[in-house]
């Protein structure tokens, strides 16, 4: 990219100021400051918090992302906002159920191609936190297998996946009430397990508190724990493992090779 910039500013194609302009490591709108090396820092564009913002500030936000990005992900927007983005945004797609608004270029390279996600949700009132993971994970690049309402009140459904679970590179295991399904998921496979606590139960469940707690004292190996509600943040970490072992596998590849 600079190269090709310099070659445009030599060449008289490019002013001085349109090429400062493009590497720029930020855009400053005013009330936000779009990061657009994040990409070149860490893999993905900046991913855009809804909550708390109005709906033209996500707009020119997306539409400052959406020009130099393959993906938009926006979180955390209500059904009412997303209507009045979608209006001048037409390209987004809204996941009523994740509260997500995202667009992906679907003409560029699969990222992920081998291999897949588990995104496991205890019940169905967990599905807005587990679809803000699988959505999250699908955006990113990964391939995403959804296992819900498998929670351990009736562990015979949890153990009908259990072949699906163990193949997976990842899992993403969402619960609320007690918190308990990460740990038995735990118990039953060999890749790692990121545990994502929701704030759904009765009053004990202290709006995922007690759930956050089980998860943090599992005495299965290899669980991480994000905070409450955070579907987002366990999507987000299991596309970063599941790169890692792709990278891995295919140095595998390349040695067997040579």
């Amino acid at each position: 990219m600079l190269d090709e910039i310099l070659k445009q500013v030599q060449t008289g194609t490019l002013s001085i100021t349109e090429a400062k302009e493009r590497l720029a490591t930020f855009e400053n709108l005013g009330f936000a400051k779009v990061d657009h090396h994040r990409k070149k820092r860490q893999g993905f564009a900046e991913v855009i918090y809804g909550e708390g913002k109005t709906a033209d500030q996500i707009i020119s936000i997306v539409q400052a992302l959406r020009a130099r990005n393959n993906e938009i992900l926006v979180t955390r927007v209500s059904k009412e906002k997303a209507e009045v983005i979608l209006y001048t945004c037409p390209e987004l797609t809204y996941n009523e159920t994740a509260h997500i608004l995202f667009w992906k270029d679907e003409t560029g390279p699969i990222k992920n191609k081998r291999g897949y996600i588990a995104v496991i949700a205890a019940g169905t009132s967990d599905l807005r936190v587990a679809e803000e993971a699988a959505v999250t994970a699908e955006v990113l690049g990964s391939n995403v297998h959804r296992i819900y309402d498998v929670g351990v009140a009736g562990i015979h459904r949890l153990l009908n996946h259990a072949e699906e679970i163990q193949q997976a590179t990842v899992s993403v295991v969402v619960a609320g009430m007690e918190g308990a399904l990460p740990s038995v998921v735990g118990g039953l496979v060999s890749h790692p397990v990121i545990a994502v606590p929701t704030s759904i139960g009765y009053g004990a469940n202290f709006h995922g508190l007690s759930a956050l707690l089980t998860m943090l004292n599992s005495c299965a190996s290899g669980i991480s724990v994000v905070n409450i509600d955070n579907g987002f943040g366990g999507g987000y970490n299991a596309v970063l493992i599941h790169q890692l072992a792709q990278k891995g596998e295919t140095v595998k590849n390349e040695d067997t090779i040579l």
